[in-house]
């Protein structure tokens, strides 16, 4: 799939519509197909991609179990050959996955390539822990044994991935997994089926065995037939709670191993210390970057009343500025949400957060410009006088809305930054360095920023929430070999 620079139209390559199944393209045994829309022009359809069933995850399924002895045989170093091979060819094919993130996803460009280095730095990083994955010697309790632990793979695993970061979510569950000894099922949003299938032709470029890895491209049958598959060890997960709950309780009853990153409604607390060009532009980035379409997106902006009136006065001026544009002109700052749903859900949150009291001071409608395609334009939304209770600060809305709430004092924000069931990510802005240390041991978050925007972590950190954001270990970091393998101790007399 050859991209020329500036031209969004590419041809995408015939077989990256199928499934990757035992190291060949296949066409949905169904023969049915979903349309691949570009969100920013729905003029511009990319393809037609399987739209796969029950039958053809239970193929997949097979493939992995055959291909898992051989790949565990192999040896996390040997296995890291094949990752480093595909870091390779990941940079070479870097400006084609952006093209393809942006198409398809609407994000902006630079935001898109950001993306792919966020993968290339995750690839990067798990390959190294190649030498890394061991276990300890212990004392034992007996004369002449040896005492020691290891790890195994659990064997074989579905990766169920999201669209709002459809290259970096599956990879950091991809590159684990294989490097654990795991075979996988990968089964990606149909939103952005087509940069899950680049990169899966990026690993088969890299030599790996048939049955490692295998892509089922579909919808919610596809994912219901992964988790109900007996030879399915784990089901790791990026999503919604609704969604990531269901996923947990259908694989109860066998145990199924699972691996939950689920929603965020997220906190940036503003004392009344705080640096406000600096929290304003850590907001701007959090809440409208990726067009709030992030489970780390601040959503919520917890301020002090006695500097709410100049944060929101110089927010509102930095906001109402934004240009909202297709992902491929340079001159937008705030790209389209991923379809008419989104859009939708988007435009209902706000109406429904101004029958609960709150006001709209910036944005509140779809963006209608005489330059903008047909596509899925918000306006960039700030709403004050929320009520910490109210719907639109309790939960998640995943596109370009704010919601500033009112905060007495320090505890007070505290405790509405708390007051939701998430707890992805949290933030606060403040030049004491007693109440920063304070923020970080109250917040209930799993990943925690002090004067900085709070949006994610490095690849090494663990990506990771509390409450009902996370179940299970967290992904990247290290942490994330404690799903992919099981302990083993073991003691030898001699």
């Amino acid at each position: 799939m050859a991209v020329a620079p500036g031209d969004i139209r590419f041809e995408v390559a015939g077989h990256l519509t199928g499934n990757f199944i035992g190291g060949q393209w296949v066409a949905a045994q169904s023969g049915q197909r979903r349309a691949d829309v570009n969100p920013a022009d729905f003029t511009d359809v990319l393809g037609e991609f399987a739209e796969s069933g029950g039958a053809d995850v239970d193929l997949a399924v097979e493939e992995a179990r055959r291909a898992l002895d051989g790949w565990r045989a192999l040896g996390p170093v040997e296995r890291a050959a094949f990752l480093t091979r595909a870091l390779r060819i990941l940079d070479e094919r870097s400006g084609e996955l952006a093209y393809a993130i942006t198409r398809e996803q609407g994000k902006l460009l630079k935001e898109a390539a950001g993306e792919v280095r966020r993968a290339e730095a995750v690839l990067e990083f798990t390959t190294g822990q190649a030498r890394r994955l061991g276990g300890v010697t212990a004392p034992a309790e007996e004369e002449r044994t040896f005492a020691y632990t290891f790890r195994r793979p659990i064997g074989v695993v579905g990766l169920i991935s999201p669209w709002n970061f459809p290259l970096a979510i599956p990879m950091w569950k991809v590159a684990p997994a294989l490097l654990a000894g795991c075979t996988a099922v990968l089964k990606p949003s149909p939103l952005t089926p087509l940069t899950s299938a680049v990169l899966v032709d990026v690993f088969r470029a890299a030599g790996l065995p048939n049955g490692v890895l295998n892509l089922v491209q579909g919808d919610a049958a596809a994912g219901e037939a992964l988790v109900a598959n007996p030879a399915v060890a784990g089901i790791s997960f990026t999503g919604s709670l609704a969604i990531g709950t269901a996923i947990h309780a259908g694989g109860a009853h066998r145990l199924l191993r699972t691996q939950l990153e689920l929603g965020g409604k997220n906190a940036v607390v503003v004392c009344d210390d705080a640096d406000l060009d600096k929290a304003v532009e850590a907001v701007v980035h959090g809440a409208f970057g990726q067009a709030g379409q992030r489970c780390s997106a601040t959503s919520r902006a917890v301020v002090d009343v006695r500097v709410r009136e100049e944060f929101l006065e110089r927010l509102v001026a930095r906001v109402a500025h934004l240009r909202v544009g297709p992902g491929f002109d340079e001159a937008s700052e705030l790209c389209p949400v991923v379809d008419t749903g989104r859009m939708d859900a988007a435009l209902a949150a706000i109406a429904g957060a101004q029958r609960d009291g709150g006001k709209v001071v910036c944005g509140g409608g779809r963006a209608e410009r005489a330059d903008l395609p047909d596509g899925c334009y918000l306006q960039p939304t700030v709403i004050r006088d929320v009520p910490w209770d109210a719907e639109l600060a309790q939960e998640e809305v995943f596109g370009p809305v704010l919601a500033v709430v009112d905060a007495v004092d320090f505890d007070d924000a505290i405790r509405i930054a708390n007051s939701v069931k998430y707890g992805m990510s949290g933030t606060v802005f403040t030049a004491s360095q007693a109440r920063a240390f304070e923020a970080l041991d109250r917040f209930e978050a799993g990943m925690l920023h002090v004067n900085r925007p709070g949006v994610g972590a490095y690849a090494h950190l663990p990506h990771t929430g509390a409450k009902a954001s996370q179940y299970g270990p967290p992904e990247c970091s290290p942490e994330v070999f404690d799903f992919y393998t099981a302990w083993h101790s073991a003691c030898i007399s001699y």
